[in-house]
């Protein structure tokens, strides 16, 4: 199958199937912000402007890499570059490796810039091809949509599982260390499987921009596959697919597994204004989503636009009960750690008493 056509599938499954994870959250159930029952000031007062990598946006929340590749997904794109320059968030395209194989594919990307003129956009390949297609590949890639920053994907738990899949890790690491020399900022995301401290580090010492998590509690790409794979009948790889639907590690602890003083984007069952609120409070500096504007997006751009307004006014509202008049503030709101996530971050050595105790006159720094 070609990978224009596996994107056009897998989008279509995101659409009408099931994928998120199922017996473990994302871990925002365990936040709780410390409500300020006198905010002080009025709701109005309250400004979401943000800047991320050095480019400004009027929140801080992004449509994460959602599609691309397929002419069929020229419209869903329009949609929802449109609605990102018009609410002045950012957006990221989905992988463009289509459009290295086939260039005839470029325009379901490039669909993106046309519709964002002003809009903070990043690309996106797989470590997995960066291998294959190098320094100048990669800048193709960035030339083809004007980006602002690149965001280099890991999802070898999918590779693992897809029978296209490229299951060769090696040196991704090298190659990632490589592109981190090029004109704009390298992202390094995940896919649904969420960053260790351990590999936060690393790619860190590599030289990568900042980092979005990816975390376990929104789509599963491994779930995804297990659709693919009943379709086609391959028992082995579903069952494959079943076992490993929700591994790794969530988005709530990845936020604080990633805290090596780069900017986090916190991906993976971010749903309302309140998960980016407690997002940001945890440690992200900016976080995104996907899958709820899957739906809107074939609908068009104006139900997009609705979906991400009442997200910000839901950000809006969270900020105000917190007394947070700014992003800068919400970072150094306290926040209550509590349940499987307190047990899972403290166990790997870090303190959620930290969250708690914070205050206006915190040292805890926005990066």
């Amino acid at each position: 199958m070609s990978t224009s056509q596996r994107k056009i599938e897998h989008l279509r499954l995101c659409a009408a199937s099931p994928v998120e994870s199922r017996k473990i959250k994302a871990g925002f159930e365990d936040i709780m912000l410390v409500h300020r029952a006198l905010p002080e000031m009025g709701m109005d007062d309250i400004n979401l402007s943000t800047e991320l990598l050095g480019k400004g946006m009027n929140a801080p929340f992004m449509i994460a890499s959602i599609t691309g590749g397929h002419p069929d997904t020229i419209p869903i794109n329009a949609a929802l570059a449109s609605a990102a320059e018009e609410t002045g968030i950012g957006i990221g395209v989905g992988s463009q490796r289509a459009a290295i194989e086939d260039p005839s594919q470029e325009a379901s990307f490039r669909i993106v810039r046309d519709e964002a003129p002003n809009a903070f956009v990043y690309g996106n390949i797989g470590a997995a091809q960066i291998k294959q297609y190098g320094v100048e590949g990669v800048e193709k890639l960035i030339e083809m949509i004007d980006a602002d920053a690149m965001a280099i994907h890991l999802n070898f738990l999918q590779e693992a599982i897809q029978p296209e899949g490229d299951r060769n890790a090696s040196d991704a690491l090298e190659s990632i260390r490589e592109i981190c020399s090029m004109k704009v900022p390298i992202i390094v995301k995940e896919t649904g499987s969420g960053i260790s401290h351990e590999d936060a580090l690393l790619l860190k010492k590599a030289g990568v921009a900042a980092i979005d998590v990816g975390g376990v509690g929104g789509t599963s790409w491994s779930g995804v596959e297990v659709y693919r794979a009943r379709a086609r009948k391959d028992r082995i790889s579903e069952m494959i697919g079943e076992l490993f639907w929700d591994f790794g590690i969530p988005t709530v602890p990845s936020i604080v597994e990633c805290s090596v003083s780069l900017p986090v984007i916190a991906t993976g069952g971010i749903r309302t204004g309140l998960d980016i609120a407690k997002s940001i409070a945890m440690g992200a500096s900016a976080a995104s989503a996907a899958l709820p504007f899957v739906g809107p997006a074939m609908k068009g751009k104006e139900e997009v636009i609705k979906s991400i307004a009442l997200m910000l006014d839901e950000l809006k509202v969270a900020m105000f009960l917190c007394g947070c008049r700014n992003v800068k503030k919400l970072h150094s709101a306290p926040a209550i750690v509590t349940g499987w996530t307190r047990e899972y971050i403290e166990l790997r050595g870090f303190d959620a008493k930290e969250f708690a105790m914070r205050s206006e006159n915190s040292e805890f720094q926005i990066v």
